[in-house]
């Protein structure tokens, strides 16, 4: 009888075991305990969260937001056969007098008041806000405890990154960061270096002092704009020490490396890979074991290790040219990425058309906004932001939430027009989605000469389709359709409802 019983109480193990494995296997990312290695790594899975939000909001903000002229300032001022370089000679004199570090007490946010900025970007429809928190200038915009060189200390004085989170947890939205540090080593060397020829020819620029080693890096013979080619272990250590205090603070849901995983790989070690496991186990510690951080990078495998499908991809103002299996992103802005003043800036069409073309493949975009030194956004960034919001609101529920269709549409696949600030879609380009039982049909352009739309693969026929039931505009309510075995035909409105992208709801039968 003991034996009997025994056997039961074991098979009961046994089928606990078996349900725990199976439920583990459903979602690994909850369960697994990150290594930094490719193997423990290949388990994550971006969270649901992410899946539906489809559209974020960044910016990129810092000391080059001073001289207003980009973020790549602080190393083309240093390099005499630049356009920066001749700027800086006419606005603020020679590197060896005037360098990046004199910027810092110029820069004083003076007017940030992250509240309604955040008011603004929840208008727009975002769902996470992920700020810069440092550039490829080495100047950390946190309370940093391991670089001096940072906003709290100087500058505005303030914890800009502490002051952004609080203000988007108050919304409601994901908050994250984006990091651009790893290649700074070789980056901003050009502080390091002089005039090549000329009446200042070998005069050092400010990098030459000691006391600023701290910012500039001492000086090495790097250069290299893509990210330091043999970077010292201390390097890396800093770098994954302040990664990681990042981490810990600020307890961000997204993060971002701006390129592969650094310092990571054959030549480098497995540095990289040990921030990430610990962005990814931190993120589990503090949410009760579910995993909520979404991990990106992108595919640039110089100083670093790229394997795809292991975290979230990131397109550089790209994207995919079909639907992916796995969710990805694509990170743009509506002009420079860093203020600049006289940019121009992209169309609001543009990125919505954008926004439309990347869900429909499984993507999110996370969209950059250019701000003023002050902690101000200019008129036009304002414009755009509202613009989009106000089509959201009208349009968004083909969005949030939805998954692909077995395609993702009909006409154009990845055209990307110069600088990106219009739009080559027109009305025979669409793009669908699908929630729940539903199908919505993005029409990219309203059709000029004939208000009939023809979805050939909206087909009685097509088993992934069906027969339709009924066809409504959103924002407009239904409107007159009819369905043969070639396809659905849609008679669009006389007037149209907003000036972007035309959203149809489909029900079948």
């Amino acid at each position: 009888m003991k034996y009997k019983n025994l056997c039961r109480s074991s098979i009961f193990l046994f089928v606990v075991l078996l349900v725990s494995c199976n439920k583990g296997n459903s979602d690994k990312s909850e369960i697994v305990k990150f290594e930094g290695t490719v193997e423990s790594l290949m388990n994550y899975s971006a969270p649901e969260w992410f899946r539906d939000a489809k559209f974020g909001i960044y910016l990129h903000w810092g000391v080059y937001s001073v001289p207003a002229m980009g973020e790549w300032y602080g190393r083309w001022m240093y390099q005499d056969n630049m356009w920066a370089y001749n700027y800086h000679l006419e606005h603020y004199g020679h590197p060896s007098e005037f360098g990046y570090k004199d910027f810092i007490p110029m820069w004083k946010a003076e007017n940030f008041n992250p509240d309604p900025l955040l008011a603004l970007f929840k208008r727009a429809g975002a769902k996470y806000f992920t700020p810069c928190a440092v550039h490829h200038d080495n100047f950390d915009l946190w309370d940093s405890k391991y670089q001096p060189w940072n906003a709290v200390n100087m500058g505005p004085k303030k914890d800009l990154i502490g002051m952004w989170r609080e203000a988007t947890i108050k919304q409601g939205l994901r908050f994250g960061v984006t990091t651009h540090l790893a290649r700074s080593y070789s980056w901003m060397n050009t502080a390091n270096q002089s005039d090549r020829e000329g009446r200042l020819a070998g005069v050092p620029y400010d990098g030459d002092d000691p006391e600023y080693d701290r910012l500039y890096h001492k000086k090495h013979e790097d250069i290299s704009s893509r990210g330091p080619v043999d970077p010292t272990d201390e390097w890396k250590e800093e770098w994954a020490d302040r990664m990681k205090d990042l981490i810990d603070n600020y307890h961000p849901d997204h993060f971002y490396f701006d390129g592969a995983i650094p310092f990571s790989g054959e030549d480098y070690g497995k540095t990289g890979m040990d921030v990430v496991a610990h962005l990814l186990n931190h993120s589990m510690e503090v949410n009760g074991g579910k995993l909520e951080a979404v991990m990106c990078y992108k595919e640039r495998p110089f100083n670093g290790i790229f394997v795809d499908g292991m975290l979230t991809l990131d397109y550089e103002r790209g994207k995919s040219p079909e639907i992916r299996k796995k969710p990805w992103q694509t990170d743009d802005t509506i002009g420079p990425w860093g203020y600049r003043k006289g940019a121009k800036y992209k169309s609001t069409n543009a990125v919505i058309d954008k926004l439309i073309d990347i869900v429909s493949k499984n993507g999110n975009l996370l969209l950059n906004i250019p701000i003023k030194a002050d902690g101000t956004l200019d008129d036009e960034s304002v414009k755009i932001l509202e613009e989009i919001g106000e089509w959201m609101e009208i349009n968004g529920e083909g969005i949030y939430g939805t998954r692909p269709w077995y395609r993702f549409g009909d006409g154009k696949v990845n055209e990307i027009p110069e600088m990106g600030r219009t739009s080559l879609f027109t009305e025979k380009d669409i793009r669908f989605t699908t929630k729940d039982d539903l199908l919505y049909a993005f029409v990219m352009d309203w059709p000029v000469k004939n208000k009939t739309v023809w979805m050939k693969h909206i087909s009685p026929n097509n088993i992934s389709a069906g027969k339709v039931k009924s066809v409504s505009m959103l924002g407009v309510g239904d409107i007159e359709w009819r369905q043969d075995r070639v396809g659905l035909y849609v008679t669009m409105p006389n007037e149209k409802p907003h000036n972007f992208a035309y959203g149809l709801k489909i029900k079948f039968e």
